[in-house]
């Protein structure tokens, strides 16, 4: 009998788990449908601070974003519900068992059931959307538009003053030169550079010059902007060249697109003629239009002018044609512009010394960007010229460019490149808007956040790191994102900034997404609200008036100082972290506790004091990222290999004090069963003197690896190294180091290279440079130090066809380099260090005709160059 009702009751039990579950399943697909509706109300209304509609649509996308947060929050939440219940196996009778069954059933009731009530507030959205008229963009846009209440922010640019012309000069005379001059073949020049660089201003100066009107047979000036219409253009460029045909005025309106191209070719068939494009945003834009404009052998010109490097380059068709990268004004000439602007009626443009200093920070801020320049001059021209009226500007330079009339027009011009971006990209752009302004990050933290994050959506054959690569490549494109470099020892750092002025109009847009909120010295409240958390000089009561919180990313800047406390209570108040970022902080421990952040893809650990991972990081069961590089830790604890989602693992360290040195790098112990992390795609530095064979043995189950370190080689163990790096055929970057500078490396045994290696690394005596570096068809850095080769190794490498970046440092025991004609066709880079026996380099004409960077020395026998 007891039996029986055992029975029952189990029976019981599984329907019903079995009925919760399907339950839950389906609450994980409203998940999915709800985040796609978010997206594509995002993208519909992305120009949705246009207009009469500006407010009404804000609000609307603002409580489905809340409702997709919510629902987020929700999952997550039970999720780590059930992962806190997992490792709790107390089985002291039966009954307990079944007990412990009927509890975890209602949370997975109470999640299904709020997941139902978030679908009805989202129904319910959508329906409210529908009443007040939030039906289509064009709708809003036309409305708008034709109230009135909409202005081209961009129209001053085309009636700037002459004073106001400061910095372009010998660039406006070169490409007037080009448009009069040159051969007879219509050629185009894509004028490129950020938003408010002067692109505008320099293409119309060029084109109502003198020599340019007397020159040419018809000029058509035609705006394009981001909301082009191809058949309007072309109908514009057709009313414009047969302006004087009044029976031809009166049937453009009737032709289609065909029939607009046969007209204008008709017509500047036989014209000399110039035609600006002023801002273009598509690629397909010119790729039609370029029908109707005839190649006549007539000298023709086209300029266009855009933001895109990519549209720029696509536009060069033929050796004839140009892209003209401009750039911002240099310290001078920006100073000299804004002088004109600030005291154009007084003090002879001359700035009073009181208010130099005050002057010369604004101008800083400005990055030499004209557009900002003038616009915040202007302003100042306004106010008595006194340091306090000033400062006053000076200090709230952030909501003025907001909120000030004179200065609005400048951020509606930098934001146009934002609501350009397609919502792939658009997040991983807000995201730089965490960081302090003025602050450069590294390519390899930037895109593993990104990842961390979510941001990057998966692309079939290719890495989910791949796609983030080209994700930043578009935004460079873009000129949204700079490029600065620097190098640390071995490696060549490629960083990532953004523009001041760019910087400010992103925290005024992640402030109203509640994408990210900015604490900094004396700010006290935190709201909540935000995904993610910059904390910037604050201290630890920043968390005191906050509750549990639904952030995702916390960061920390400029901390001088951060308590144990700090860390117990941001482990105990934010619960769904995903990402963790203690980059240069002020901490010597990591606390138990972090193993309770479930949720936690990303731990980076950076240039900090601690000295030990807890052995609780095991329990970080979603962990993708783990960096301890520059910090005293030696060892990896063996909980690690529980983490089977782990891709990259960052734990190399350098002593800057003995920079010259094999031993001034170093890695981390690892315990034996590495090869069960198969998901990892970076791993380095490990050290391997602590190991046999078996080691490489795990190291070659790693097939995923792309960066691959290990330090302390001996030269016994280098065959079977050779065995593992074979089987790692994604391997991108490859760094091996020798146990001491006596101690040979040896790769010889490679007999079939990684097809993709482009990075190769080696530090330590080599025999001879491996044959296989010849077959490397991608090889793009070579860097050798402390190599002490004996055999001339330069007639193995000057064929490599990608080859970049040479960097020989204590390589070469010979007393001659002679670089022959040929050879390195595309290196940029050549370094050639602390060479004792070194007399002589010889560089034949011809050779190295794309090196931009020569570094030489110290080398004390050198006699000739």
């Amino acid at each position: 009998m007891t039996e029986t009702v055992v029975t029952l009751v189990i029976n019981e039990l599984v329907q019903l788990i079995a009925h919760e579950s399907k339950l839950l399943r389906g609450a994980h697909r409203d998940v999915v449908d709800i985040r796609d509706e978010l997206e594509s109300i995002q993208c519909f209304f992305k120009d949705a601070d246009r207009g009469d509609l500006q407010d009404g649509v804000k609000t609307w996308v603002k409580q489905v974003r809340e409702v997709a947060y919510h629902i987020e929050d929700v999952i997550d939440e039970y999720v780590l519900h059930v992962a806190q219940h997992r490792h709790q196996q107390s089985f002291i009778a039966f009954l307990q068992k079944i007990g412990h069954l009927f509890k975890k059933l209602k949370p997975r009731h109470d999640i299904a059931t709020k997941i139902q009530d978030i679908k009805i507030s989202i129904r319910e959205i959508k329906e409210r959307s529908e009443r007040y008229g939030f039906s289509s963009l064009e709708q809003g846009s036309s409305s708008s538009e034709s109230s009135g209440t909409w202005h081209d922010p961009r129209v001053g640019a085309l009636f700037i003053e002459e004073d106001e012309v400061v910095g372009i000069e010998s660039t406006r005379d070169e490409l007037v030169s080009w448009l009069v001059g040159g051969v007879s073949k219509r050629s185009v020049i894509s004028v490129v550079g950020m938003g408010g660089i002067g692109k505008t201003t320099l293409a119309k100066k060029v084109y109502e010059n003198e020599l340019v009107k007397g020159h040419f047979d018809c000029r058509v000036w035609i705006t394009v902007s981001q909301s082009y219409n191809v058949q309007k253009i072309l109908m514009s460029m057709t009313k414009k060249v047969y302006c004087e045909n009044e029976t031809a005025l009166g049937q453009i309106d009737m032709m289609d697109e065909i029939t607009l191209i046969s007209q204008l070719r008709k017509y500047l068939q036989q014209k000399r003629y110039v035609v600006v494009f002023d801002d273009v945003w598509k690629l397909e834009f010119w790729e039609i239009v370029k029908h109707a404009l005839p190649c006549n052998g007539r000298g023709s010109r086209i300029i266009i002018t855009t933001r895109s490097d990519l549209i720029g380059v696509s536009c060069k068709e033929s050796l004839f044609d140009q892209v003209h990268k401009l750039q911002p004004l240099s310290q001078d000439k920006a100073w000299e512009l804004f002088c004109r602007k600030a005291f154009q009626s007084e003090f002879q443009r001359c700035c009073p010394k009181e208010l130099v200093k005050l002057s010369m920070d604004i101008v800083k801020k400005c990055e030499g960007l004209p557009l900002a320049i003038v616009a915040i001059g202007g302003l100042l021209s306004t106010k008595e010229n006194v340091p306090l009226e000033w400062k006053k500007l000076h200090d709230s330079l952030s909501s003025e460019l907001e909120c000030n009339p004179h200065l609005t027009s400048v951020t509606k011009i930098l934001s146009l490149s934002y609501h350009d971006l397609p919502c792939s990209l658009k997040s991983c752009y807000l995201f730089f808007g965490i960081f302090p302004e003025d602050y450069s990050i590294t390519s390899v933290r930037l895109l593993w956040l990104w990842e961390a994050g979510g941001f990057i959506k998966g692309k079939k054959g290719k890495s989910l790191v791949d796609v983030a690569e080209e994700y930043l490549m578009e935004l460079i494109d873009r000129n949204l994102v700079q490029v600065s470099f620097g190098e640390l020892d071995y490696e060549m750092l490629i960083k990532y900034r953004i523009h001041d002025l760019l910087h400010e109009t992103i925290l005024s847009k992640v402030g109203e997404l509640n994408f990210s909120q900015v604490l900094e010295a004396g700010d006290t409240t935190f709201h909540g609200k935000s995904r993610s958390l910059s904390i910037h000089n604050a201290r630890e009561n920043v968390f005191e008036t906050s509750e549990y919180s639904r952030v995702r990313f916390i960061f920390l800047f400029n901390i001088n100082e951060m308590p144990r406390s700090f860390m117990v209570k941001l482990f105990k108040k934010f619960k769904l972290l995903k990402v963790l970022d203690f980059e240069d902080a002020p901490i010597d421990y990591l606390a138990q506790e972090v193993g309770t952040l479930f949720h936690l893809k990303y731990l980076n650990l950076r240039r900090t004091k601690v000295k030990i991972l807890p052995n609780s990081v095991g329990m970080l069961q979603n962990l993708q990222t783990l960096t301890v590089a520059e910090t005293p830790v030696r060892e990896l604890p063996i909980e690690i290999f529980r983490l089977y989602k782990l891709r990259h693992i960052i734990a190399h360290s350098h002593d800057f004090e003995i920079k010259s040195s094999l031993y001034s790098m170093r890695g981390v112990k690892v315990h034996e069963g590495v090869g069960c992390l198969n998901e990892l795609q970076d791993l380095s530095l490990i050290e391997a003197n602590h190991h046999g064979v078996s080691l490489f043995e795990e190291l070659g189950k790693l097939s995923q690896l792309r960066l691959f370190g290990i330090s302390n080689m001996t030269a016994k163990r280098g065959r079977a190294l050779c065995t593992s790096i074979q089987k790692m055929v994604h391997l991108n970057s490859l760094f091996v180091s020798s146990i001491s500078e006596d101690e040979i490396i040896d790769l010889e045994s490679i007999s079939s290279p990684p097809p993709f290696l482009k990075h190769i690394y080696l530090r330590g005596r080599l025999k001879k440079l491996p044959n296989w570096i010849l077959e490397l068809q991608n090889l793009v850095t070579l860097v050798l130090f402390f190599s002490s080769l004996e055999e001339y190794p330069l007639s193995c490498v000057q064929a490599l066809p990608n080859l970049i970046t040479l960097s020989l440092n204590h390589a070469y025991d010979g007393e001659q380099l002679h670089f022959e004609e040929g050879g390195f066709r595309k290196l940029k880079k050549l370094t050639l260090r602390e060479m004792e026996k070194l007399k002589m380099v010889e560089i034949d004409k011809g050779s190295l005709p794309s090196l931009e960077q020569l570094e030489i020395g110290p080398c004390p026998q050198m006699k000739e160059v």
